[in-house]
């Protein structure tokens, strides 16, 4: 068994070290760490160690800032690159918010997310690339974000198995069982959709429809505080969606065009607070590195409790032939009717021995499906600009922002993006 976590440095990786290695019955294998950062990449690696020996399994941990050296044979590659963002947060957020775009994260749609595409892709593709060639028969997992994008970007040049992974199906079911005040493991539901905005199409409760409940409720002050954008949209689409309310206001034009409204229905911190993301980020990244080093150093005590996240669930299902259902997002085989075919959507995967297997949902309500049609838009050009390298594709897709066209001209955008891309033309291989 070899395991390769590519941004190694990444805050994921302790959780997913420690998922990986409390897999009963998986005592042995090779952990593969890669990234450019060297520091982050030797605090990484003694980490690990320290969680292998914590398990008494004898795993080993190679390492490196090249790639190359350590991926070959890795039954599985995991992704969680981030490419230029402390030098860019500020662009990404300060440019638009001249043009009246105020955004909240900006790591997925919207022009943060277009421009974290623009960077992110081009060295994902030349790692896939490797992968190919030095593990053909991995199975990729991916963490980074924008999800959709790197995803669909995947399948357009390569027949590995791929799958994204998020954990905004797990935490919302999670937070509906407490709104609702049932025990999570009797609510019963069923989520399709597109990362960042898949929909609890049914919500049950021993028989019982709960989205009455859950409308009910929705109208207590103190509830609605605590999750204001998801709740009130709920109202008026019928279905409460897996993102957060500060990611999901950027993702749809009703919430953000106008301070008023910002006011009206978005809170602090990832409850919708504009620059939130660019200004928290740099210290989430520094405050991620110091606490490794304290768990290092025995400052802060490292435990073994598992997470939710679906990386180690697909690894024990695959290598020891032991179904289960995970969220993914895959390509478009037919899965959801009536979202384009060969995009990427997030649904129920059963994982066995035979590796991702899809499952068929149908057709969501129909005021749904065009909410993540116009994501989904947005995310063809921002993919298809990458490949083509073609610049002008790439401002296509900010003109079908769903914030950006609700806030802006197609003038004003045209100068947001030539302004942007000006401004990071040293983190973006040139666009024709």
């Amino acid at each position: 068994m070899k395991i390769s976590i590519i941004g190694a440095g990444s805050m994921f990786t302790r959780h997913l070290t420690v998922d990986i290695l409390t897999i009963e019955g998986l005592d042995q294998g090779v952990l593969a760490l890669v990234d450019i950062d060297p520091k982050r990449l030797e605090l990484a690696k003694k980490l690990v160690e320290m969680i292998i020996a914590k398990t008494g399994k004898n795993w080993q941990v190679i390492a490196s800032t090249d790639r190359r050296e350590v991926l070959a044979d890795s039954d599985f590659v995991i992704n969680q690159i981030e490419v230029s963002g402390l030098e860019t947060v500020r662009l990404d957020y300060e440019i638009p918010l001249k043009y009246g775009v105020k955004q909240c994260i900006g790591d997925t749609l919207g022009p943060g997310g277009l421009f974290k595409t623009l960077r992110t892709l081009p060295p994902w593709m030349e790692i896939v690339r490797d992968i190919e060639e030095l593990a053909p028969k991995a199975t990729i997992l991916n963490y980074t974000n924008p999800m959709s994008a790197v995803v669909l970007a995947t399948t357009r040049i390569t027949d590995l198995p791929v799958v994204g992974l998020c954990h905004s199906v797990q935490g919302s079911s999670r937070q509906l069982a407490e709104y609702l005040d049932v025990p999570y493991e009797e609510l019963e539901w069923e989520c399709a959709g597109i990362n960042h905005m898949a929909w609890f199409t049914r919500l049950e409760h021993k028989g019982r429809d709960m989205y009455p409940v859950l409308k009910e409720k929705a109208k207590d002050p103190q509830l609605l505080a605590r999750d204001p954008v998801r709740l009130d949209a709920m109202l008026y689409l019928g279905a409460f969606v897996t993102e957060s309310s500060g990611h999901f206001s950027e993702y749809i034009p009703y919430y953000r065009k106008r301070q008023e409204l910002i006011d009206q229905h978005c809170g602090q911190g990832y409850n919708g607070e504009t620059g939130f993301y660019a200004t928290q980020w740099p210290t989430w990244r520094a405050n991620n590195d110091r606490a490794i080093q304290e768990l290092i150093s025995g400052e802060r005590e490292l435990t073994l409790e598992r997470s939710y996240e679906y990386a180690a669930l697909i690894i024990e299902a695959m290598v020891k032939d032991q179904p289960a259902v995970i969220y993914g997002n895959v390509k478009n085989t037919g899965l959801i009717e009536n979202l384009p075919q060969d995009g990427i959507v997030e649904v129920a995967c059963m994982i066995n021995r035979n590796g991702i297997n899809p499952c068929y949902f149908g057709r969501l309500p129909e005021q749904l499906a065009a909410l993540n049609r116009s994501n989904m838009a947005f995310f063809e050009l921002a993919v298809e600009a990458v490949l083509q390298r073609d610049r002008e594709m790439a401002m296509h897709a900010l003109m079908v922002d769903p914030l950006t066209a609700a806030v802006c001209s197609l003038g004003e955008i045209k100068a947001m993006f030539d302004e942007l891309y000006q401004a990071q033309r040293d983190y973006i291989p040139a666009l024709k």
